[in-house]
């Protein structure tokens, strides 16, 4: 059996038991930008914490259904289960990361934005730090001109695996709030040291909901 042929059977299992699980929780979601009704005056680049990817997918679907999306995933072989998987709910997906693919990973979210596709993207992913923003969403806001759109994720009971990034899983019958924020872009920078304060910007941003000026 291939490396591909079983990340698909996995993902296939996992997604069944993942909408079973999707019918017993009861969302709250917020649209503070307005997004579900406009159309996109600019690319959107999906943000969230690696923890809260479970019900990611599923959003893309029900929220966004006519629009395209894709997902940054790792090159790894766990990369190639969570492809397989959101490809269950129609989000196509980028391979690579920082150490693996990066540069060729950026050049093709570049083009699926450029051709209208949304882009979801874990900045904490795929290895951490925890809540630590790597700069791949920052430069690829830069390039694109696509801004930056928080998607907040808070369950009411939920299960947490002893995993780098403290995995999250909603318990059955949970109530899941979800928040999509208003977008904003990635300032330009001219310099490394402007590029960090930038990043760090950003991240207290996605973190604490803090918008500070840039």
């Amino acid at each position: 059996m291939t490396t591909e042929t079983r990340a698909r059977i996995i993902a296939a299992i996992g997604s069944r038991i993942v909408r079973l699980l999707l019918l017993t929780l009861r969302f709250r979601v917020e649209d503070r930008a307005g997004n579900f009704q406009l159309p996109m005056q600019r690319p959107l680049l999906w943000a969230f914490w690696h923890n809260r990817l479970l019900v990611v997918p599923y959003l893309f679907e029900r929220y966004f259904p006519k629009r395209p999306g894709a997902a940054l995933t790792s090159a790894s072989k766990d990369g190639e289960i969570v492809a397989a998987f959101i490809g269950c709910f129609g989000v196509g997906a980028v391979r690579g990361s920082s150490s693996r693919r990066g540069v060729r990973a950026l050049v093709e979210m570049r083009h699926r934005v450029e051709s209208g596709s949304m882009i979801a993207i874990t900045p904490d992913g795929p290895r951490g730090p925890r809540y630590h923003l790597n700069p791949g969403l920052v430069k690829l806001s830069q390039v694109t001109g696509g801004v930056v759109m928080p998607v907040r994720i808070e369950y009411s009971s939920y299960w947490e695996l002893k995993s780098w990034d403290g995995f999250r899983i909603p318990k059955p019958f949970a109530r899941v709030s979800v928040i999509f924020d208003v977008p904003q872009p990635a300032a330009q920078t001219k310099s490394d040291e402007e590029f960090e304060i930038e990043r760090a910007r950003l991240e207290l941003w996605l973190r604490d909901g803090h918008v500070l000026a840039s």
